[in-house]
């Protein structure tokens, strides 16, 4: 099989041939057709975050394709079926988080294209309790963003506590974000979109967003207290710092904040305005089996519709260039049918 493989952080991934791996225990082997490219897998190759990888690996946890073998004790997947992978590759299923329905808090879960090789090359394992099933129809292109960036904002979006008709503020229209814009006015909210792209922001205009601010020319804080006087949630798909700290002043007294973005350090909280106006501030990474069937189900009824751009498999360095810079609209998806 061919695969991009990180063999040490900050350097260029390697594209070779590795040996075709044979699913154990619960695990099937897919051929992939493609695989989102996501900032997750950026990080994971620079070595950014405190629990790193062990190079040699390969990334990638938006991958679609079709199971051609299985291994023993997998009992409801078949040959021919279409799933993907994703971040949470499996769980425990043992612990307080896993009974309790947040399996993605799981301090014993192995991670796809982390702790277990993803979807950077022509072939991958997953877990068969774990593998998302596609639902007929789907594009092969458009699917793949839908497995990570698709189900992170459909369940930050769920634990913002919003209800149809009020207000949310997405901060950063990237790959993440312009997904967001999408699941937001699917489930009736109105949405402020927030970037420093004019282009992001149109098109998260054309996507539905009532309200498009840009936070390089414009006081985002002043805009967002007159559009909508202080947003009920607000959730940051954003990298940059700077978005973190501002998402405290954006909401209004009751709202809730939810950090999807990664950036690297910390961010500033006025510990008395978060008093004052009663704010609740929470993490949320990806989701779980339910929010991914859930997010898929969104796609499948032709509500979410991933803006996506294809390329190489032996093209991964460059994407990552163009992602460091800011230079991708919506998603890139790797595209290995022609290969």
């Amino acid at each position: 099989m061919r695969a991009a493989v990180v063999t040490d952080f900050g350097m260029p991934l390697q594209v070779h041939d590795l040996q075709l791996p044979t699913p154990g225990y619960g695990e099937a082997l897919v051929k992939l057709e493609t695989s989102g490219v996501c900032h997750t897998d950026l990080h994971a190759a620079h070595g950014d975050w405190p629990v790193k990888p062990q190079p040699p690996f390969v990334p990638g946890h938006e991958g679609y394709g079709t199971v051609v073998a299985l291994g023993e004790g997998v009992v409801d997947l078949a040959v021919g079926d279409k799933v993907g992978n994703a971040w949470l590759w499996s769980a425990c299923g043992r612990c307080e988080y896993c009974r309790t329905g947040w399996e993605t808090l799981c301090e014993s879960q192995r991670n796809g294209g982390y702790s277990v090789n993803g979807s950077f090359g022509t072939y991958m394992l997953v877990n068969a309790d774990y593998a998302a099933r596609i639902p007929d129809g789907a594009d092969p292109l458009e699917i793949a963003p839908i497995l990570c960036a698709g189900v992170t904002v459909y369940k930050g979006l769920k634990v913002t506590d919003t209800r149809p008709g009020q207000w949310v503020a997405i901060s950063g229209i990237g790959g993440l974000g312009h997904i967001a814009v999408q699941y937001a006015r699917a489930m009736g909210l109105r949405v402020v979109a927030i970037d420093v792209d004019d282009a992001k922001l149109a098109l998260a205009t054309r996507l539905g967003a009532e309200v498009a601010i840009n936070a390089r020319t414009t006081d985002v804080v002043e805009s967002v207290q007159q559009a909508t006087g202080g947003v009920h949630g607000v959730l940051v798909t954003a990298v940059h710092p700077q978005a973190f700290g501002q998402a405290i002043a954006l909401a209004r007294r009751g709202g809730t904040i939810v950090f999807n973005g990664l950036p690297p350090g910390d961010f500033p909280a006025p510990i008395f305005d978060i008093v004052l106006k009663g704010l609740t501030i929470r993490g949320s990474i990806v989701g779980t089996r339910q929010d991914m069937a859930e997010a898929l189900d969104f796609y499948a009824r032709g509500l979410i519709k991933p803006t996506v751009t294809s390329a190489r498999l032996d093209e991964i360095n460059d994407v990552f260039a163009r992602m460091e810079h800011g230079q991708i609209d919506g998603r890139i998806v790797i595209d290995y049918r022609n290969a």
